[in-house]
């Protein structure tokens, strides 16, 4: 099996962890439910990395990718 797929999705992934340092997403959580009355909260739940990790990924693909390297 080739190891180009796998550096190329590395540098990808790379490149966007460095340009995105995290995201949101969000739930939602029922507080009261009596009837007909119905109170919601929407919760924030922060996904946090360190571009550091997409640094570590980017080389990690681009030395996959060296001439020399591949066992083909």
């Amino acid at each position: 099996m080739s190891r180009k797929p796998w550096a190329y999705g590395l540098i990808i992934i790379g490149i966007l962890m460095i340009a995105y340092s995290g995201f949101n997403y969000y739930t939602t959580e029922k507080i009261v439910d009596l009837g007909a009355i119905e109170i919601t909260k929407k919760q924030s739940h922060p996904m946090k990395w360190s571009p550091l990790l997409g640094v570590a990924l980017l080389i990690g693909g681009i030395v996959l990718i060296l001439p020399g390297r591949n066992t083909e």
